[in-house]
């Protein structure tokens, strides 16, 4: 069965709105991975200043390897080839947590 990755980022009020821009700008960066799954970014609704970034992999492998590969160099100003020369933008988030699970069971919606 797949593995989930979950990154619990800390975020304050006020970079909400430039984490999530920085979110949808990003659209399509990991879904060509090998492995890879589904992606959620989901935001808080109350009582905590925490995103969570869901995503699922068929293996932790797989994650592995795009941890090292495409999310490394995208997170290193590699992905555009260094082109604009500009000053990397401060992290939106003020820390982070990444918890790891297994997915034992799931379920779908039943079909009609």
């Amino acid at each position: 069965m797949s593995i989930v990755k979950i990154n619990a980022l800390t975020v304050p009020a006020e970079q909400r709105e430039v984490l999530e821009q920085r979110f949808a700008s990003r659209a399509g960066a990991v879904e060509g991975s090998d492995g890879f799954e589904w992606f959620e970014l989901l935001r808080p609704v109350e009582g905590t200043d925490q995103y969570l970034v869901y995503t699922r992999w068929r293996s932790e492998e797989d994650f592995q390897a795009w941890m090292e590969g495409p999310m490394k160099a995208a997170h290193q100003g590699g992905g555009a080839g260094g082109a604009g020369g500009g000053e990397r933008p401060k992290p939106a988030s003020t820390g982070s947590s990444v918890w790891s699970f297994e997915v034992v069971q799931q379920a779908a919606p039943k079909q009609a």
